[in-house]
């Protein structure tokens, strides 16, 4: 049974079905779609008739502001004729006012002039003339620096060339041997002929009697002499083949003739020993074995890179002599390839020297080479490439001292350059007069002595610090002095290192002597041809220093490298 609530509820649905269904049907049959276009063509209508109307107002006013912008243009363009008059009438007024202006502060600027004049030209006269001796402080400078106050050889001192002190003390002996010494008697050879001289006639009287000695003197001549030897052998023809054979030759004879290890040994010492160029080595080979042995530019131009290839072991041997050397000694030097420069490295512990062509400066001069990983004391010049290798590093002495020295000619009013150069002086004496037998031995250095130079060192530091403070350093035209202060500041144990370790040098100067040979060979040829040939000549270089800083025979050495195995004895 439905209550009444439900009754309502269901007859409000009904009432809206049939209201829904009404409307259903008169959108069905059209009539109200009709209705619907019929007021939607009267307002679409309407509103048309409202835009042309719209339209036909904006066209109008349009129009007007056209007609507005044409006046207002006419009449800004009156307004700026106008302005403009009124404009160019002010700049000339401003313009006759400016001149007026002008005129009276230029009587006013000259009249200041002349009160300021003196003072003006005083103080110009003032500042040129202390300029002009700055400048002729840093002429001078150039000029004095030399060998003796630089790292530039004598040799190359076109100008003021001093003569190289002799700081030995006169004796007032004459040269040559001293009465009461043996003296150093040339040494007899073993003879290969003999002559007999007879005795004169005056001694075989009866009052000359023989006493049994000979009395010899031995004339030495050198003769250069060719040693061919012709190897020969029987050919066979095979008759059913047809192949030519033969007995085997010895190890070595490829060519029809070949030259031995003493005859490339020869040829190799002197163009690259002598520093001879390869036309004059032909020259003089073909010249002392009586025009009969003439090689060949090719074959002397190619014996570096033939050494080079056949010493191996001996490189090898002398980096590992290197690597385990207590203090390694090295340096740059530049060289001339093609006509571009170069870098040559040089490393050497006194017995072995080896010496690396290089591209560039730097560490990429370094890279494979024994400084690379040599762990070590490094004993270099200032280069700061140097300073990340190694383990401990010594700067060279020698390259301070001249820097001293310059200072004192160009800066005479400081102390403390006389006082460190004597002091670096004093200490280098101290160190050469160590025992070399015992130079393993670390208590051999006087703890007492060493603490005192290092107390000077520092005093003397202590009063550059003063003499700099009371009157700055002239970095403009002479930087020299005060940037080698700071230096001895920030490396002072790299300075030292000598004092504490008797295995080190204070100075560099071995580096220098080897790189000297270098550069007699470079000043020979000028300039290498290619790169690959310049690094040969560096390898055959490295092995002569070795052999040279051992002692052998430097021709046996080389002739053995080149030909091993004697194809006149196989």
């Amino acid at each position: 049974m439905m209550n009444n609530t439900q009754f309502e509820y269901m007859a409000n649905l009904q009432y809206k079905v049939k209201s829904l269904t009404a409307q259903v049907n008169v959108f069905k049959s059209g009539e109200q779609y009709k209705k619907l276009e019929n007021a939607h063509a009267k307002i679409l209508a309407s509103k048309n008739r409202e835009i042309s109307r719209i339209k036909r107002e904006l066209a109008d006013v349009r129009q007007k502001y056209v007609d507005v912008r044409k006046n207002w243009q006419e009449v800004i363009e009156d307004m700026e004729k106008e302005h403009a008059r009124e404009i160019a009438e002010k700049d000339r007024i401003i313009a006759e006012l400016e001149r007026q202006i002008a005129k009276r502060d230029e009587k006013i600027a000259d009249l200041r002039q002349k009160t300021k004049s003196a003072v003006e030209e005083c103080y110009q006269a003032r500042t040129e003339l202390e300029d002009e001796k700055n400048k002729v402080k840093k002429l001078t400078a150039q000029i004095n620096r030399d060998f003796t106050t630089s790292g530039i050889p004598s040799s190359q001192i076109k100008h003021n060339k001093k003569k190289v002190t002799n700081n030995r003390v006169r004796t007032g002996r004459k040269p040559g041997g001293q009465p009461g010494h043996s003296g150093h008697r040339r040494k007899p050879q073993t003879p290969t002929q003999w002559r007999v001289i007879p005795a004169p006639e005056k001694f075989l009287q009866p009052e000359f009697k023989e006493t049994g000695r000979q009395i010899t003197k031995q004339h030495i001549e050198i003769r250069m002499e060719l040693v061919v030897t012709e190897f020969s052998t029987p050919e066979y023809r095979n008759t059913i083949t047809g192949q030519r054979v033969h007995a085997n030759f010895p190890e070595g004879l490829v060519n029809e003739v070949t030259y031995g290890g003493s005859v490339k040994a020869l040829a190799f010492i002197v163009q690259n020993q002598c520093n001879v160029s390869g036309k004059k080595t032909t020259d003089f080979i073909r010249e002392i074995t009586g025009g009969k042995l003439c090689l060949s530019g090719g074959l002397i131009s190619n014996l570096a890179k033939e050494f080079a290839e056949k010493s191996k072991a001996e490189q090898e041997k002398a980096i590992a002599d290197l690597y385990v050397s207590p203090t390694m000694y090295t340096d740059f030097t530049g060289a001339r390839v093609n006509g571009e420069n170069k870098q040559v490295l040089v490393c050497s512990n006194g017995k072995q020297t080896m010496y690396f062509a290089r591209e560039h400066k730097g560490h990429e001069g370094v890279k494979g080479t024994p400084v690379e990983h040599f762990q070590n004391n490094l004993v270099h010049d200032h280069d700061l490439t140097f300073y990340n290798y190694g383990g401990n590093h010594q700067e060279c002495l020698a390259h301070i001292s001249r820097c001293l020295k310059d200072c004192v000619l160009n800066d005479s009013g400081r102390k403390w350059y006389n006082q460190m150069e004597q002091l670096i002086s004093e200490m280098i004496h101290f160190k050469n007069g160590l025992d070399p037998e015992d130079a393993r031995n670390p208590d051999e250095i006087n703890p007492e002595k060493v603490g005192e130079f290092e107390t000077r060192y520092d005093e003397i530091r202590k009063l550059a610090e003063e003499e700099y403070d009371y009157e700055p350093p002239d970095m403009k035209y002479f930087p020299t002095g005060f940037n080698l202060y700071k230096r001895m500041g920030k490396f002072r144990e790299y300075h030292l290192l000598f004092l504490h370790d008797k295995t080190v040098d204070p100075t560099n100067n071995l580096s220098e002597r080897c790189l000297r040979t270098f550069k007699r060979k470079q000043q020979q040829v000028m300039s290498f041809r290619s790169f690959a040939g310049f690094s040969y000549f560096c390898v055959a270089l490295s092995v002569i220093m070795s052999f040279a800083f051992e002692g052998k025979n430097l021709f046996e050495s080389i002739s053995d490298i080149f030909q091993p195995i004697d194809p006149t004895t196989a």
